[in-house]
């Protein structure tokens, strides 16, 4: 793809770069220094645009401060008409808005620096306001003054009313500092108080910039401003970092030592390499990958019309996905492990597992595209270090930028139990843990809870006021339907680990799901509860749903005890499934409810429905979970009986397939791991669905 010449049609261009800043000291003694890279930056976006794109020259305009004298940097070589002055920038904002038709694709982009200072709207902002944007290459002379973030949100509003599909590249930051090594920031160095000068006009008067902004701060009222704009859904923007970071110039070449922004360097690279139907969301996280692992402290940011298609205007559905920030070799074990761009911020736990899909693919839900299972092993706030698993049958190629799916957030197998901490119940709480080990299943807490402590505390146990063993959840909310143990009783500690242990595996079963979004049978099963009878009896025909009693509330479906509960079960893919029905009861009970004994699944065909009848036995609140898989399997592993019946084993043979082993892990008397992987088998398709009911007496 990247041989071949890719022409846009209608695409106009407003090229801006800035080395050269003419001689300013500001009014509080800083200095914008010239730059090294900004104009090569701007020089080879035009040449992108010219030779692989096939743009007209005559349709892209461009403004550009070069350097004529390294040893006179503050003298730019350019004509006044050429160079990027405040009103030359606002000139050619206008001249575009001119020149380009309806439906043209509008491309924009800046290198240079960024900057901050006093605002010169108190009456939109406040008296202690901050402007943020672009700074000009004559922005220490007497005429000199900032394209601001007011002007820049006004201007780029002026072009998408006329219909134009706009997208914003802003390589410039506004912080700056020291740097050590080979590489520049292109920010100032604090926030300048230089007002406007007499005669400097607005881009449109300060009722309309006013009215403009606040549309936009409605639109985001955490009012982010990276590089000066305001998040916006009606054009696309890629800026270099967040408002409190660097935006870094490199040598990346390291033969010519010649520089270019970070930003501008990998968004180049990655649009030559971009395939049909990739969207400036695929192409931001290649890019964001690339420049975090090389600068951490620079965080590329994108806003808008992600999920509309580069030089494009059609949306692609969006898949969630995370990037591939760095891949490299664990040096101990010579194992390939990657680092993604998800942590503890984003909810996921030590075990998630990933799908890898390579950055070129944009169909993220076809599992043929996968290259990698990323299974997270050790994970941070907002990166987290995976192991790499190969596909069958494929080689194990992955490069940074690539993107991650999460296909199975993984279930806590061993879970942790909390002593609620009461002086009266020290000896009671000394049988508990001294009863703990061996179980397998169980443990207990510890006092000091790490920052990667992702599993957490699933249980607490408390002594009541009775003096009797209260087994909470990790709010501390005792739960129902749990008959109490004197602490006194001779058994009582064996007899709570044992429901400890109970609570587990039925835990276990009712989170057991299939997540992955890449499943051909995702979202392919569909469950109505149709309605009541209080006279049907196994044996009769299935009574049509005009003369069922229908259930009042459909988003609380409540049934009397002794009544028959009726569920449909509708299979809208394009494959035969095999279902069973599996009843999560609240008396801690998980019981195969259909098909009955002697049969694991019952076949509903492609396209087709099935409506069981189900005997509202027992009161309490209930869920009904249904299982379907292409394939055979047996769900009864996951039976249990109710609280304080012994758990007996199965007795049923061994597959040998991967879901059994998956479901067969649940029955172990002690868990083969501490994490339950449901990806455990990307080659097998299932699915499960679950519907709750309340019956009452």
């Amino acid at each position: 793809m990247a041989d071949e010449i890719v022409q846009t049609p209608n695409l106009y261009a407003l090229l801006i770069g800035i080395d050269s800043y003419m001689p300013n000291i500001l009014p509080d003694g800083s200095r914008y220094k010239s730059l090294g890279g900004c104009v090569r930056d701007i020089n080879h976006v035009e040449a992108f645009l010219i030779d692989e794109r096939q743009v007209p020259k005559e349709r892209i305009w461009k403004l550009t401060a070069s350097i004529s004298n390294p040893k006179e940097p503050s003298k730019p070589l350019e004509s006044p008409e050429k160079l990027p002055t405040r009103q030359n920038m606002i000139d050619a904002f206008r001249k575009l808005k001119e020149e380009a038709p309806k439906g043209s694709q509008v491309y924009i982009h800046y290198s240079g620096h960024g900057g901050r200072a006093k605002t010169v709207f108190p009456s939109i902002k406040g008296e202690d306001g901050i402007d943020e944007g672009l700074v000009p290459t004559d922005i220490g002379t007497s005429e000199g003054q900032y394209l601001r973030d007011l002007d820049l949100r006004q201007l780029l509003k002026e072009l998408v009313d006329k219909g134009l599909i706009v997208t914003v590249v802003l390589d410039c930051c506004h912080s700056g500092g020291a740097t050590r090594g080979d590489v520049e920031i292109r920010g100032g160095e604090g926030i300048d108080d230089k007002p406007l000068q007499p005669g400097q006009e607005l881009v449109a008067p300060v009722e309309t910039l006013a009215e403009t902004w606040r549309s936009v701060t409605e639109e985001t009222p955490r009012g982010l401003k990276p590089s000066g704009l305001r998040a916006a859904r009606d054009y696309v923007l890629l800026a270099a970092c967040r408002e409190n970071e660097f935006a870094y110039e490199y040598a990346f070449n390291r033969e010519t030592k010649e520089r270019n922004g970070a930003l501008t360097y990998w968004l180049l690279d990655t649009l030559r390499q971009q395939n049909p139907g990739q969207t400036y969301n695929d192409l931001f996280e290649r890019i964001n990958a690339k420049i975090h692992s090389q600068f951490p402290q620079q965080t590329p940011i994108s806003m808008g019309e992600v999920n509309r298609t580069i030089f494009g205007d059609e949306f692609a559905e969006i898949v969630h996905a995370v990037p591939v920030l760095k891949v490299e070799k664990d040096t101990e074990t010579g194992e390939m492990q990657a680092k993604l761009g998800v942590g503890q911020v984003n909810g996921v736990a030590k075990g998630a597992e990933f799908a890898i899909y390579p950055r070129t693919v944009t169909d993220l839900k076809n599992k043929e595209n996968r290259t990698a299972i990323a299974t997270i092993i050790q994970r941070g706030a907002t990166e987290s270090l995976c192991q790499l698993k190969p596909i069958e049958g494929q080689e194990l190629k992955i490069e940074d930028g690539d993107r991650a799916v999460l296909v199975s957030p993984s279930i806590n197998l061993v879970r942790k139990v909390s002593l609620v901490d009461q002086e009266a119940a020290k000896d009671a709480f000394k049988a508990i843990k001294e009863a703990l080990p061996g179980n397998g299943w169980v443990e207990l807490a510890e006092e000091k809870v790490t920052e990667d402590d992702d599993e957490g505390v699933a249980y607490q146990l408390a002594v009541n006021d009775k003096g009797e063993y209260e087994i909470c959840d990790r709010a501390g909310h005792p739960y129902k339907n749990i008959a109490p143990v004197k602490i006194s009783d001779p058994d009582a500690a064996a007899t709570i680990v044992k429901r400890l242990v109970h609570l587990t595996k039925y835990h276990a079963t009712a989170e057991l799901d299939n997540r992955d979004k890449g499943s051909p049978l995702a979202g392919k099963l569909i469950l109505e509860w149709l309605g009541t009878s209080d006279s049907f009896e196994l044996g009769d025909d299935i009574p049509p749903k005009s003369q069922l009693n229908p259930i009042p509330d459909p988003s609380n479906p409540t049934v009397k005890k002794g009544e028959y509960v009726f569920l449909s079960i509708q299979n809208t893919s394009f494959q035969d499934l095999n279902v069973a029905v599996l009843d999560i009861a609240s008396d801690w009970s998980v019981e195969q409810i259909y098909p009955g004994k002697g049969e694991n699944f019952i076949t509903i065909e492609a396209g087709k429905k099935e409506v069981i009848p189900i005997p509202a036995t027992s009161g309490g609140e209930d869920n009904v979970k249904v299982f379907a898989t292409v394939d055979q399997a047996n769900f009864r592993w996951l039976e249990l009986p109710s609280l304080d019946e012994e758990i007996k084993p199965k007795g049923i043979n061994r597959s040998g397939n991967p879901l059994d082993a998956l479901l067969a892990a649940i029955d172990e008397e002690q868990p083969p791991t501490r994490k339950l992987s449901v990806a455990a088998s990307p080659s097998r398709e299932w699915t499960t669905k679950q519907i709750n009911l309340t019956v009452t007496e």
